[in-house]
């Protein structure tokens, strides 16, 4: 298996296929779009799971679609995560599910839970799919009690990784890589508050799963850092920065003000200050949704429960004194990264939880001063301000080309914009106007191959990253689904 890095690097090729492109809508007849868009999906024989409602909704969606193209897009793109990265079975009478990212063959579980959300309001109609998803639970279970600050693993618990020659770190047999990320563990915490909440099932939340819940807040504990530096470093052998840790592996100072401290963002890459603002805010909405759990199972009001009330109390004023700034031209928004001495990075990652993704990450059950979602909330207001800073030029990382606009990242360079950051603008916006704008460009993006990629040069989206990534297409799915249900004459 190629490490990732090489992998990206080989990726940035010309894709197969003529980029199509600029279409307006009913230009393509339904005999010229069966001949114009091949299938490219791969053969239902080959398929590793199969889900009835996940395929009633895309034969809906593909004849309900006026624009040819996107119903295209959503058939391959939809269902990638079942076709593709999936591999269940039982094991001791649970299910259990093992989602590989794409192109590597290991289970991060931040993506691994992305991977399929946009499934689970269609578990009520398919048990099979239901099954699926608790399977992905308990196998994130597992991973979180063998090493709560490992990012991914293998499906082999005793495999030894390719890493472990280069990563000084406390390495464990099963762990894929070691990066210390927030959203590792909260991810897991928002796939079982949403599988619940759509099927009132609370069977995968026992004893195993309870245990994971306290190693969580034990970690979050831990990383405030507030009696010491804690058990984490991590340092690997390598040419590139952003993939190691400085000052021996623990990052650079910080003041012990309540926030969680991330070695790396949600990209892998290593942060700059290490409170990493919105994985800190994804911790709160996650610590919500853990409580609202706790309630269900009759866990509420034990010390569990406590010692989770406790922190939220702590990050929310801890985010408010020293996550919020005044820019100069957008007045109050949210920093990236921070330090607790005065220190901030103004910017914005693709990688979800980012500051934008936000309102897409927030709790039901979040309430305060700090929700995005509420407009008589500060929360509210400081996010839209943010919002225009980041979609501008005062974001270091958003790219404006001939290709498209967007949000990129350090991880595969300047001037690459992500699928995924456009896919949350849509997401995350309100105006029909925008998810149109956002729609045109993911569909332009796709340069022919019929799938979404990492990331596609803003002058030329036939110059890639990741021709299999499956995040980025299940997200996109759920896009179109939202347009679907909400406007559906952006389709037409």
């Amino acid at each position: 298996m190629m490490k990732r890095r090489k992998f990206l690097q080989q990726g940035m090729l010309a894709s197969a296929g003529v980029m199509i492109a600029g279409r307006g809508i009913g230009e393509i007849s339904e005999s010229a779009a069966r001949a114009e868009f091949p299938v490219v999906r791969i053969p239902e024989a080959q398929r590793k799971f199969k889900s009835q409602a996940v395929e009633k909704m895309v034969r809906e969606v593909r004849a309900s679609a006026g624009n040819k193209e996107i119903g295209w897009l959503f058939e391959n793109c939809f269902p990638n995560t079942l076709d593709t990265t999936v591999d269940f079975g039982l094991i001791g009478g649970k299910p259990d599910t093992y989602v590989i990212t794409g192109d590597i063959d290991a289970m991060w579980l931040r993506d691994s839970s992305a991977q399929v959300w946009p499934y689970i309001p269609l578990c009520k109609e398919d048990k099979d799919l239901q099954q699926l998803i608790r399977g992905v639970i308990h196998r994130q279970v597992k991973c979180i009690l063998k090493d709560p600050y490992a990012n991914a693993f293998y499906k082999d618990e005793t495999k030894i990784s390719e890493w472990k020659a280069t990563d000084l770190t406390d390495m464990k047999p099963g762990v894929h890589e070691r990066k210390w990320e927030i959203d590792s563990i909260c991810y897991p915490i928002r796939l079982s508050h949403g599988y619940w909440q759509i099927t009132g099932d609370t069977s995968p939340f026992d004893a195993e799963w309870i245990s994971a819940m306290e190693k969580i807040l034990q970690t979050f504990r831990e990383q405030q850092r507030k009696e010491g530096k804690g058990p984490y470093h991590f340092m690997r052998k390598t040419e590139f920065a952003t993939d190691t840790v400085p000052l021996r592996g623990y990052g650079y100072p910080t003041k012990k003000v309540g926030l969680i401290h991330s070695m790396f963002r949600p990209s892998d890459d290593a942060t700059i200050y290490p409170f990493l603002i919105p994985s800190n805010i994804f911790a709160l909405n996650s610590l919500s949704d853990m409580r609202a759990l706790f309630q269900a199972i009759g866990a509420h009001g034990k010390p569990v429960d406590d010692a989770a009330y406790k922190l939220m109390d702590e990050l929310s004023a801890a985010i408010t004194e020293h996550a919020i700034i005044t820019h100069p031209v957008f007045g109050e928004v949210f920093a990236y990264e921070a330090d607790g001495f005065g220190n901030h990075t103004l910017m914005d990652d693709a990688n979800v939880p980012s500051l934008l993704g936000l309102p897409y990450l927030q709790s039901p059950h979040f309430v305060g001063p700090l929700s995005v979602l509420h407009p008589e909330q500060r929360g509210y207001t400081v996010y839209q301000n943010t919002r225009r800073m980041l979609l501008s030029e005062s974001n270091p990382f958003f790219f404006k080309g001939k290709a498209g606009e967007g949000i990129g990242g350090p991880h595969v360079g300047t001037e690459m914009i992500w699928p995924l950051s456009i896919i949350i603008r849509g997401l995350t916006s309100h105006d029909s106007q925008e998810m149109a704008h956002c729609l045109k460009m993911l569909q332009q993006s796709n340069a022919g191959t019929g799938f979404m990629h990492e990331s596609f040069h803003k002058d030329d989206a036939a110059k890639f990253t990741r021709k299999w990534f499956a995040w980025a297409n299940t997200l996109f799915g759920e896009f179109v689904l939202k347009v679907y249900h909400e406007h559906p004459a952006l389709l037409s």
